[in-house]
């Protein structure tokens, strides 16, 4: 696990570069030009520096219009990147993240996990987060770069685009899940769990033990393998939904492939 791609901002949760892995046909994916993270809405100005400095050509913002109502990402004064986004909710609940959605009626940390489970199998096919990474794939086949992905906590919905751009790419699936478990340690996670802790409680009750909400504001291989087994049944293989799906056909992802690969 490659540390060296954790850039730690004070404000701004799980946010890293996602390149370097190996690829297709002994190329790697190229480092400084995708990025994840969680929203800006408690950005510091040292952390709008930070981003301004990485010269973005595309924001895609996952976050449904309420959430961005909610918590609007604050941004550099010098900032003039395009953001590209869908315009509806992206997650099950308006207002809530979507793990924050997942939380409704359970209280301890299998019900939790099942929860979670539940949500991922059913994310790959949610209309406006589809018409969302619609638009990341046409950026990255385009040539736009670098890129800058992200949602509310920059785990569940962005951890399945950025799975898929990494199969797109010919990233080994050990190595894209490797990429997808960093969140876990991309930041502070028992101060995220507070956090998230005073959110899920207020909304849902104080009963949710703290498993349960750890399972809610972590990762964990069972969630993203749930829309990832998902996929494969409804599409056969994960090309087939990238292409039907995403509109990310062969020509398409030769031409990310192109964009991205060192």
């Amino acid at each position: 696990m490659d540390q060296d791609r954790i850039l730690p901002l004070e404000g701004i949760r799980n946010f890293r570069d996602y390149g370097g892995y190996a690829a297709a046909d002994g190329a790697s994916v190229s480092r400084g030009v995708l990025w994840r993270s969680g929203h800006h809405h408690q950005a510091t100005p040292a952390d709008l520096a930070k981003v301004a400095a990485l010269g973005l050509d595309a924001v895609i913002d996952l976050r449904g219009d309420s959430e961005r109502s909610a918590f609007p990402c604050l941004r550099h004064p010098e900032f003039t990147t395009e953001v590209l986004f869908a315009p509806g909710e992206t997650a099950g609940l308006a207002g809530a993240a979507a793990h924050e959605a997942a939380g409704e009626g359970v209280r301890t940390g299998g019900e939790s996990r099942a929860a979670m489970v539940n949500l991922n199998r059913g994310m790959p096919w949610r209309p406006v987060l589809v018409a969302s990474m619609r638009l990341y794939f046409a950026a990255l086949a385009e040539g736009r770069k670098p890129i800058l992905l992200h949602c509310v906590a920059g785990k569940d919905r962005t951890g399945l685009a950025a799975w898929l751009t990494h199969h797109a790419l010919g990233v080994h699936p050990d190595d894209a899940m490797a990429d997808y478990l960093l969140t876990n340690v991309a930041t502070n996670l028992s101060e995220r769990m507070a956090l998230g802790a005073e959110t899920v409680r207020a909304r849902y009750g104080p009963r949710m033990d703290d498993e349960a909400v750890l399972a809610l504001m972590s990762v964990a291989p069972e969630y993203i393998s749930a829309g990832l087994d998902a996929i494969r049944e409804r599409h056969g293989t994960y090309d087939g939904y990238l292409e039907e799906v995403l509109g990310v056909g062969p020509a398409q992802v030769a031409a990310i492939q192109a964009n991205l690969l060192v």
